[in-house]
């Protein structure tokens, strides 16, 4: 299975991912041994430490993708960003400084802040489905206002937003909680896309192939699929149909007995 990869911070020295271009051919090549083929390029954006403005991103993109070809390593790469949300967020679309992840501008890599969801974000999402945007809620599974309250995130699949889950999350590298909830986003229908989110060689690597093999296991090949056809979907700007999606408070663990 060809693999996309939507979240990715290999573009050199530009935030906490890769330090340096002889970096991010070697994290390329991992890539590449995942079984990914094409990977968005989503530095971090307006979250108060980076800011990656939309004109340097497409210049460095190339310049990264002329070293992969140099190279030999069979890796497309797009540009894009991980944006923070921000009170800045609608002004920065105005002076289109907002990279998407597909060329129609229909869906936007969103990312909350990890410590939880502020309290204008309901609004701010209102506001970006007003312009035909789609927000695409970067690893929810290890946001701190999904973690104490699950069920949210039901709330915001309903407003209309998809979610991109970490392969490293499903396969614990957060811990036994993210990895549970993870799985539990999977099971009520609210997980979309994996993507690596990968930063370095330890902790933050790809594992997409990883992840993918488990949810193979657990949830079948047609699950792993539609998770990798979705992914195909959003980079080509494509309509998602939205499944048959529950409160994660509603799953629960199945037994070896049915009660009546």
């Amino acid at each position: 299975m060809d693999l996309i990869d939507l979240h990715c911070h290999i573009l050199p020295g530009v935030d906490d991912g890769s330090k340096n271009m002889d970096m991010s051919l070697e994290m390329s090549k991992d890539a590449v041994k995942q079984g990914i083929t094409h990977i968005l390029l989503t530095p971090h954006h307006m979250d108060g430490e980076y800011t990656n403005h939309k004109v340097d991103v497409i210049r460095k993109t190339g310049e990264l993708q002329n070293e992969l070809n140099d190279a030999g390593i069979p890796l497309t790469v797009f540009p894009g960003q991980e944006v923070h949300l921000t009170g800045d967020l609608l002004k920065a679309l105005d002076d289109d400084d907002i990279l998407f992840m597909d060329e129609t501008n229909r869906y936007l890599l969103l990312e909350f802040p990890h410590s939880g969801i502020p309290e204008y974000t309901e609004d701010m999402i209102f506001e970006l489905m007003a312009r035909g945007i789609t927000p695409v809620l970067a690893h929810p599974e290890r946001n701190h206002g999904f973690q104490k309250d699950p069920d949210r995130l039901y709330d915001f699949v309903q407003m209309g937003c998809l979610t991109q889950l970490t392969s490293s999350s499903y396969l614990g590298v957060f811990g036994d909680s993210v990895e549970k909830l993870t799985e539990k986003i999977i099971k009520s229908g609210l997980g979309f896309v994996f993507s690596s989110d990968a930063h370095n060689f330890k902790g933050r690597r790809f594992l997409m192939a990883d992840a993918f093999q488990k949810l193979i296991k657990k949830e079948g090949l047609r699950e792993a699929e539609l998770f990798n056809d979705n992914a195909k979907s959003i980079i080509n700007g494509e309509t998602i149909a939205v499944p048959h999606i529950q409160k994660i408070s509603t799953v629960h663990r199945k037994w070896g007995f049915k009660l009546f």
